[in-house]
């Protein structure tokens, strides 16, 4: 079957096509995997940290709308507790209804629990009572529920920011290997351009070189050009052509001999 330069070159750069499409279609892929990821990363585990942090200022104001109760302050300090208790509430219902990785549901019941126990210290009143000015109240009850609803807090925000950092090292690693297909490709399509220079110096550029050379030094009497052209595509029924209407040429010179 005879092949023709036209299917030669297709074929050529229909490789590199193929080549070239693999690459980007990997490629894609990849990075619809890393948006996907940075998506969930920023709306699931930023969100619960942003929430942890801002119950974490919540407790840190109500402790000091009690410091303000127990100096008497009781107007300004049940106001900063109303006030904090909101955020801190509204906070936690982000967390609560965010639960993204393993165990958060344990972390939030604790938070709940720890955070109750905490509210109740300063929801009885403490003004014109003995906890009005009674540091070692403060400093047995009401500061050490404060700290461990802090740490329940805190075990939330630290489940999340360990999530996010070994979310964001699988990140770096998946997109080093977002840019390897395209870094393949381009080394690929250097070599392959380099071999496709190759096969056409050596089955298009040598062959039509060997086949003018064959037409200079073609003399009467030859039966046919003198060249080693041994491809069975265009250039060799070039060659053919070539041979016959020289050959032609030299027949029809004879014949104009007298």
């Amino acid at each position: 079957m005879k092949k023709t330069l036209k299917i030669k070159i297709l074929a050529s750069f229909m490789l590199l096509v193929a080549m070239l499409a693999a690459a980007g279609a990997i490629s894609l892929a990849e990075f619809r995997w890393l948006s996907n990821s940075v998506h969930g990363l920023i709306e699931d585990n930023y969100r619960s940290i942003e929430a942890s942090k801002t119950m974490v200022e919540a407790l840190e104001r109500e402790d000091s709308g009690i410091l303000l109760l127990m100096l008497g302050e009781w107007r300004e300090g049940r106001q900063i507790l109303r006030s904090a208790d909101s955020l801190f509430m509204a906070s936690f219902e982000v967390a609560r209804n965010n639960l993204t990785e393993e165990n958060e549901q344990e972390h939030i019941r604790q938070i709940q629990e720890s955070y109750q126990a905490y509210k109740s210290s300063w929801e009885r009143p403490i003004e014109d009572t003995d906890k009005q000015g009674n540091l070692s109240w403060y400093k047995e009850e009401a500061h050490k529920k404060f700290m461990q609803a802090k740490l329940a807090v805190d075990g939330l925000m630290s489940l999340n920011q360990s999530s996010m950092y070994d979310e964001a090292s699988e990140l770096k690693e998946r997109s080093k290997r977002a840019l390897m297909p395209g870094i393949v490709s381009i080394v690929a399509a250097v070599v392959f351009s380099l071999v496709l220079n190759f096969f056409i110096a050596r089955y298009f550029v040598n062959p039509l070189s060997e086949l003018a050379e064959a037409v200079n030094s073609f003399k009467d009497g030859d039966k046919s050009l003198r060249s080693n052209i041994t491809s069975n595509d265009e250039i060799k029924e070039l060659e053919e052509a070539i041979s016959d209407l020289l050959h032609r040429m030299a027949s029809n010179q004879n014949e104009a001999k007298p």
